[in-house]
């Protein structure tokens, strides 16, 4: 999940609360501090790569006095793990990739038989997973996947119900928009796929069929995909 920027009206809320469900990273960062820049991209990195177990929070001091007080801090970039609203572990200033992944591992907490049975990656072993934990977040969406592959009514109808159960992310967008879009057809690619938006578009106001097809295509194109952002823009000047 991305990072959330953290206020001082919102730390109790976004930091001390949500600490008791999963560890926190605080990231003390400014603008004008030049290795902030380096080790914000890598923290990011990082964390998303836990897939939740850990939030980053990330809050620029100089628009925050008030947590940059209560933390004490005489440095920056200065990054703190809170653990049911308790600091478990600190460090000041840029730190390789590879120190933070160590760093991070230590707050992760031990892998439940779902997770380890996740990790197989195989049908049996991720529904299992699923009778342990129904909401495993990596088990429906391994095993959506595998449905939406298969490209039957059946399995289609399978693997949206299994997204349900878990809030959206960008991963649980795009195997559901595949699932929807009959097993993850191709897209097309030039002027193929943007002969089928332009077409898409132009009845996006009035068709909710064609909306939710042209809403897919670009989940399954993706954020690295330049025409992405260009027709999100274009959908959202035909419907306001």
């Amino acid at each position: 999940m991305p990072a959330i920027d953290v206020t001082d009206a919102t730390f109790e809320s976004d930091v001390i609360a949500r600490s008791a469900e999963v560890p926190v990273v605080v990231d003390l960062w400014a603008p004008w501090c030049g290795p902030c820049q380096t080790l914000g991209p890598a923290l990011e990195r990082v964390v998303d790569a836990t897939g939740g177990s850990v939030v980053l929070a990330k809050v620029n001091i100089d628009e925050n006095p008030q947590i940059a007080s209560a933390f004490r801090v005489q440095s920056i970039p200065a990054v703190f793990a809170l653990d049911h609203g308790e600091v478990v572990d600190n460090f000041v200033g840029a730190i390789p990739e590879t120190q933070i992944q160590a760093w991070i591992s230590r707050l992760l907490p031990a892998p439940s038989e779902a997770d380890q049975l996740t990790a197989k990656g195989d049908e049996a072993s991720l529904r299992k997973a699923l009778e342990l934990e129904p909401g495993h977040p990596g088990a429906v969406v391994g095993l959506a996947e595998m449905l939406v592959d298969r490209a039957t009514p059946e399995a289609t109808e399978e693997a949206l119900g299994l997204l349900a159960r878990i809030p959206e992310t960008a991963e649980t967008r795009r195997v559901a928009a595949l699932a929807r879009m009959g097993g993850g057809p191709s897209v097309g690619t030039g002027d193929e796929l943007t002969a089928k938006l332009d077409a898409l578009l132009d009845k996006v106001k009035d068709d909710e069929q064609a909306r939710q097809e042209f809403v897919d295509l670009l989940e399954v194109m993706g954020p690295d995909d330049p025409r992405t952002a260009q027709y999100r823009k274009a959908l959202t000047s035909r419907l306001f």
